[in-house]
């Protein structure tokens, strides 16, 4: 199928999704009742290296006992080359040690379900057929898109079901073989570290049955009970730690193929700026250099406007860059700053009743006659992503066909734009996904896939490797946006609130990326705008939480923990102020209007009890958030030294269902924290007359190890499936600091990054 074919599909698909969201889709309920296709057998057999059997479309066994499995997902430091492997080992009863990742194939069964389905607007209380109906519809859809994607903290609960399933089938598999070869029934045999046994001793291996069992049907899966795992739950140590010590791990950047070249861009340096004209015969005489291109035609509304430099060596090809002398043609946006921003998401919230995603109850009528009103306003800056791995991309074009080594979280979008660039069949494009260097969403876009292909265009079939430059990084980002919310609420004679009115504005992520990236026009609500505000669990009569989408000239992206990185900010602060303004201790405040959520009472209390109290001097701040279906309390350990905030402990308990392994939920919490507080205490990225004003890590700087607290994890046991990990950590952060800084001080902050000054 070509490229535009598939890409039409997807759009087409994209766009039934919308109807699906926006109105539960009249056009989709007849299919929507059907059931969900299979993700257990791909289009074709899985490819897998001589010798080896695949059992089905996930995973093979080899001839010295090796399981293979083909891994969708990519690994950015979250640990999910640990943690999804462990699905597969538990149900295929082999050693964790034992199962070996390949790349999957670029098949709709290894899409992200759960990511799609995630992102329908509904609050977590709703249990209605509504809601019941939309997931199964977008769970369809996301099926039948197929799109391989890592991201929303997804990828262990969407593996939990498919993952399983064909570890189970494959057991069932050999394990029926070998009951046939023996002429016994298989209920007698068992299956142990990669064997199955006889109870009069006869035993063989997986490998030995492997040939045989391909072609029997195992019927439907048996999944094991949690109470027989003997993996999943414990806390296995991360599998691609010893490569990343030791050096051989190979992330985007460490990409070698015979005859590479090296690529630099020369960037706009204004939002909107594109070329005029450029000198190429000023750098064209320097050392190495073989080719200097104007890409804007090539990427058209795919990237900025850009030149490229390529060279034999990465450092001639950045030294032409930077002296390159290109002339630009202003855009429109070359007088923004970061104030007119705000003045206009001020005069939005003045003027817009938004969309309301959560309304109970009345705000006005009898709730208006409680005793107390209490109002604030709220802020958060645009942030970079400032992942440690520089944005690169390595791409060859030959003989009609593209080859991509790359560091990304959308390998199958990534196939999709170079297909587009390189005028070939989505098919002609092969990717080697590498380890990544740090995501947190950044990765989640294409735009140095694009222009790599554009670059390799022009290279005459050699394969070429673009680097930025950290401050391209910085300065060319899809931005965490920035947001403004105000808040009204009145509280009665019992100090209880009687009602909550929220209203916030911000640009969208999800309009932006699908016009990036699938050509689609942004149009509806956006759930990720008011995640975190709308979707709190606090049990309050009377509440309307809404949100006005703001035109943004400044180029988002989705960032870790995406709205609830700063929603979660606004409304445990405000929280905060409410039980202040009642006279009551923060944590009673919050434990009264959890009657009917005991989960999160019960992850409230577990982080209060292990803080303690706070040392003289010091105060304790408390926060408690849901997103990507975990919950997360932190209570934050803060002192203020010389007139700046240190924070010296966080206790973080979360309960995220099945712990499948406790060592990396740790890890996880651990990073969530210190990305967070990096972004709560020093993370801003500001405009003057259009151009981003930090550069580097001295102007955006992330927390160093002499600022970093010590973060203590409890993991609380649940039966409950699966939930997020990688970011639920991230948005409770900033509000506990604050909290702990007003009580210290008696300062209220309502502005990121929290600044005393």
């Amino acid at each position: 199928m070509s490229a535009e074919k598939t890409t039409s599909r997807r759009r087409f698909l994209l766009g039934g999704l919308g109807l699906g969201v926006a109105g539960v889709g009249a056009l989709v309920l007849g299919w929507g009742v059907l059931p969900p296709r299979q993700r257990l057998h791909g289009s074709a057999p899985l490819a897998v290296p001589g010798g080896a059997v695949a059992l089905n479309g996930w995973l093979a066994i080899q001839a010295d006992g090796t399981v293979l499995l083909a891994m969708p997902r990519s690994e950015m430091g979250q640990g999910v080359h640990t943690a999804l492997p462990m699905l597969v080992a538990e149900e295929l009863d082999v050693a964790l040690s034992s199962v070996k990742l390949i790349q999957a194939p670029m098949d709709k069964i290894f899409g992200n379900v759960a990511m799609l389905k995630d992102s329908l607007p509904f609050h977590p209380d709703d249990q209605g057929r509504v809601k019941a109906l939309a997931q199964w519809t977008v769970a369809k859809a996301a099926r039948e898109l197929g799109v391989i994607v890592t991201g929303g903290s997804s990828s262990v609960k969407d593996g939990w079901g498919p993952m399983r399933e064909a570890g189970a089938c494959a057991r069932a598999m050999l394990l029926q073989a070998a009951a046939a070869q023996w002429q016994v029934p298989a209920a007698q045999c068992r299956t142990q570290n990669g064997e199955v046994i006889h109870p009069d001793g006869r035993r063989a291996s997986y490998a030995s049955l492997a040939q045989r069992a391909a072609a029997i049907d195992p019927g439907a899966p048996v999944l094991k009970q949690p109470g027989d795992f003997k993996l999943i739950g414990q806390p296995a140590p991360r599998r691609d730690t010893p490569s990343k010590v030791n050096g051989s791990a190979r992330f985007g950047i460490d990409a070698r193929p015979p005859g590479m070249l090296y690529a630099a861009l020369q960037l706009p340096p204004r939002l909107g700026d594109t070329v005029a004209s450029f000198d190429a015969a000023s750098v064209l005489a320097l050392p190495g250099v073989k080719k200097v291109a104007d890409l804007t035609p090539a990427l058209g509304q795919r990237g900025v406007s850009c030149v490229a430099v390529v060279a034999d060596t990465y450092w001639r090809a950045k030294t032409a860059a930077a002296a390159l002398a290109v002339q630009w043609t202003a855009g429109p946006q070359a007088g923004l700053s970061s104030d007119a921003v705000y003045a206009e998401f001020s005069r939005l919230l003045d003027g817009d009743a938004g969309f309301a995603y959560y309304s109970r109850g009345e705000v006005e009528g009898k709730a208006a006659q409680a005793l107390r009103s209490v109002k604030a306003e709220y802020r958060a800056p645009f942030l970079a992503h400032a992942a440690m791995e520089p944005v690169n991309c390595t791409a060859q074009v030959k003989d009609g066909k593209v080859m991509l080594w790359v560091s990304t979280q959308a390998p199958g979008i990534a196939v999709d734009v170079a297909a587009k660039i390189a005028g070939v069949a989505a098919q002609d494009v092969a990717i080697e996904v590498l380890l990544l260097g740090g995501g947190f969403g950044r990765r989640l876009e294409v735009d140095m896939i694009a222009q790599a292909v554009a670059i390799a265009l022009q290279c005459h079939g050699a394969p070429v490797q673009l680097v930025w430059t950290r401050e391209q990084d910085t300065q060319h980002d899809m931005y965490r946006p920035a947001a403004l919310a105000r808040f009204a609420a009145r509280l009665d004679e019992h100090g209880r609130i009687a009602s909550w009115d929220n209203k916030s504005v911000s640009a969208s992520i999800t309009h932006q990326f699908l016009r990036r990236n699938f050509g689609l026009p942004g149009a509806g609500p956006d759930k990720t705008t008011a995640e975190g505000e709308f979707d709190m669990p606090y049990e309050i009569a009377n509440q309307r939480i809404a949100h006005v989408i703001a035109d943004s000239a400044v180029p988002v992206g989705y960032w870790r923990s995406v709205g609830h990185s700063h929603n979660a900010f606004f409304k445990e602060s405000f929280i905060d102020e409410l039980a202040h303004a009642a006279g009551q201790d923060g944590i009673a405040f919050r434990r009264a209007m959890l009657a009917q959520h005991p989960r999160h009472l019960a992850v409230l209390d577990a982080a209060v009890a292990r803080a303690g109290s706070a040392p003289p001097g010091h105060a304790h701040g408390v926060a408690l958030h849901q997103s990507f279906g975990s919950i997360v309390a932190q209570v934050a350990q803060v002192s203020v030294e010389n007139g700046e905030i240190r924070v010296q402990r966080v206790v973080c308990a979360i309960d995220c269902g099945i712990a499948v392994n406790p060592n990396i939920i740790a890890q996880q919490m651990e990073s969530a924290v210190l990305f967070g507080l990096s972004a709560a205490l020093a993370g801003e990225i500001t405009f003057k007359d259009g151009k981003v004003e930090q550069s580097n890590f001295h102007d955006y700087p992330v927390l160093r190890m002499g600022q970093t607290p010590e973060v203590e994890t409890i993991v609380i046991a649940s039966a409950e499936h699966p939930e997020g990990v990688g970011e639920p950590g991230t948005p409770p952060i900033a509000p506990a600091v604050a909290n702990a800084v007003f009580r210290l001080t008696g300062k209220r902050l309502r502005s990121l990054p929290l600044r005393l000054g």
